[in-house]
């Protein structure tokens, strides 16, 4: 082992990253009632990557005890959350992707940036408990839910608040009609 290389792989630079980045992410969305919509949006399209990022370099961890990750985010502050973003995005709330048949899909920003919060801050409170097995634990679900669920929320979201922040210099071309991508 490299002198520099922590023994605990669970306070290693990419989990520290990644902790931070969430971290920062679940502060802002929490004080979302005090930004305009193109603060948010703003917001996010200059996280989103970041986060993706942070999440692709986490490492895999063996748990010393293998169970499931607690989960803190209650339904109701997801859906506080999430009704200030449907109303802060209004119109610009619904976008639209494509299934694995190609078939058009309605999708929400807020819903998806509230999904997102709710791994991210469950990732925090889990890893916050700093214990090996909880850190190990809310590494082992966030690295699970990126694969499964928030990674492609992110890249989807960012996609839409792309196109909301762009729109005026996207090709007429790259749109199937007035709000989606080809």
């Amino acid at each position: 082992m490299e002198k520099n290389q922590p023994e605990d792989i669970t306070v290693s630079a990419a989990v520290l990253e990644m902790l931070t980045v969430a971290n920062e992410y679940c502060l802002f969305y929490e004080k979302a009632d005090g930004y305009a919509m193109q603060e948010i949006l703003d917001y996010f399209h200059k996280i989103a990557p970041l986060i993706y990022l942070k999440g692709s370099l986490l490492p895999g961890v063996q748990p010393e005890d293998p169970g499931p990750g607690d989960r803190f985010v209650t339904e109701e502050q997801w859906e506080g959350i999430f009704k200030t973003l449907r109303e802060k995005f209004g119109n610009n709330d619904v976008y639209y992707t494509h299934d694995h048949n190609h078939d058009s899909v309605e999708s929400s920003l807020s819903d998806n940036m509230a999904d997102i919060y709710q791994d991210m801050k469950d990732f925090v409170m889990l890893y916050q408990k700093n214990t090996v097995t909880a850190r190990q634990q809310a590494i082992i679900l966030i690295r699970d839910l990126y694969k499964s669920r928030w990674g492609v929320a992110l890249l989807n979201g960012l996609t839409a608040v792309h196109q909301i922040i762009f729109h005026e210099n996207i090709s007429p071309d790259l749109l199937q009609d007035e709000g989606g991508w080809l």
